[in-house]
């Protein structure tokens, strides 16, 4: 997220919803006509939800970033939520019935722009305008077998050789992380050896590309076989109207390979490969409100990393910001903000027009879909269960299921 403009929403503080029974995977409110509930929906269910109150102790607070962990010793899901004074973990396995385990508190100052990560049964998480707060290092194994919900936890260890940082970037391939739009250096990336996750090493970092607000970083096997094998960043650029791309494969030598830009350029925000790694798919956070059309998702053709275009551009029904989306198979998973969830087909994706196709939503904050800050932050579509989590600002947790 860029800026704020946030305000309590009119929706009650409900706390922890519930059905009327235990089956497990029944939805709490199915998508009919239109409504699950109170969100308006298209083909997604709501399974339950948990609102901030009851996540972060306080009416004060609002909601961000989410991540999942999947334990597997017995493959029970977790839902990572962050929230502007805390980190609060949720076992979401019982869909229907989630289940408030606790959280982590801030090191420093509460911050809207939380970020978490999850690495080799790690949870690693970031906080940015929020003084030194480092980067905080959670062992997601103690969620086992607890004996007093909700706990209060501090981390495992924490990461001192940063201050506040907007996100965090993890290679599991590699076991680095990428700490992006930090306090220091300039907000570029910070390469932070965590094979050892009790012992965060500093690798080095990079600051000729400017500062990432957001990126991914992948081990390429993709369709240019100059980099097999080499590790690539993809770094959205924000107010810098860029994305770069970057080989990291030596950190003490970093290339920049490309590096390109678009029409109508606003703040590049976030943006994510598709499975084979030939197409990258990019919002751009503030286009809606300068320009004032629709929500907007650029696809670029990554198939020649030297020379990277622009493919396709995808237009949605509503005027609402995009922000965080990801690729899972052949979909791609949209926080929409305002619109909440937005589900796109993009098995067509190479085609130069209708590249992408909305085939569901479900709509998280039903007041309006106005391009303002409010509604889903982000999506975590990952769980083998077919259960996706939405991280909300107003809401707090939301558990959704595709109906059946």
């Amino acid at each position: 997220m860029l800026s704020l403009g946030l305000g309590c929403s009119s929706e009650e503080n409900t706390g922890i919803n519930t059905p009327d029974n235990n089956n497990t995977q029944n939805s709490q409110f199915p998508c009919e006509n239109g409504m699950a509930g109170i969100y308006p929906c298209n083909g997604y269910d709501l399974m339950a939800e948990i609102d901030v109150l009851s996540l972060s102790g306080s009416s004060a607070e609002r909601g961000s970033d989410i991540w999942g962990w999947t334990d597997p010793s017995n493959q029970k899901e977790y839902a990572i939520v962050a929230l502007t004074n805390s980190t609060a973990f949720v076992d979401v396995t019982d869909a229907t019935n989630p289940i408030f385990l606790g959280r982590i508190e801030t090191n420093t100052n509460t911050s809207i722009w939380r970020d978490v990560k999850v690495y080799n049964n790690y949870a690693f998480i970031v906080a940015d305008n929020a003084g030194a707060h480092g980067m905080q290092v959670f062992d997601l194994t103690r969620l086992r077998n607890l004996t007093s919900i909700p706990t209060t936890f501090t981390p495992d260890t924490t990461f001192n050789g940063v201050d506040s940082c907007h996100n965090i970037v993890i290679n599991k391939n590699e076991g680095v992380a990428y700490l992006v739009g930090c306090s220091n250096n300039g907000g570029g990336p910070i390469f932070v050896d965590v094979t050892d996750p009790l012992n965060p090493t500093y690798l080095g970092e990079y600051t000729s590309a400017g500062y990432s607000h957001d990126a991914q970083v992948v081990t390429y096997s993709g369709p240019d076989t100059d980099y097999t094998g080499h590790q690539i960043y993809i770094g959205s650029n924000g107010n810098s109207d860029q994305v770069v791309i970057l080989d990291v494969t030596d950190k003490n030598n970093v290339i920049q390979i490309s590096s390109l830009t678009y029409p109508q350029t606003a703040y590049a925000h976030q943006g994510w490969f598709t499975e084979d790694q030939s197409y990258f798919i990019l919002g751009d956070e503030v286009d809606e409100i300068n320009y004032g059309f629709n929500t907007k998702t650029l696809v670029f053709d990554f198939t020649d990393l030297d020379n990277p275009s622009l493919s396709s551009t995808y237009f949605g029904p509503t005027p609402a910001i995009d922000h965080n989306g990801y690729v899972k198979g052949d979909e791609y998973y949209l926080a929409n903000y305002r619109a909440g969830l937005r589900v796109l087909d993009i098995s067509n994706i190479s085609a130069p027009s209708n590249a992408l196709v909305e085939t569901g939503y479900f709509d998280s904050y039903p007041e309006d879909d106005n391009p303002d800050f409010n509604g889903a932050w982000s999506v975590y579509p990952y769980f083998e269960s077919g259960n996706i989590i939405i991280g909300d600002i107003d809401a707090g947790l939301l558990i959704v299921r595709k109906s059946n």
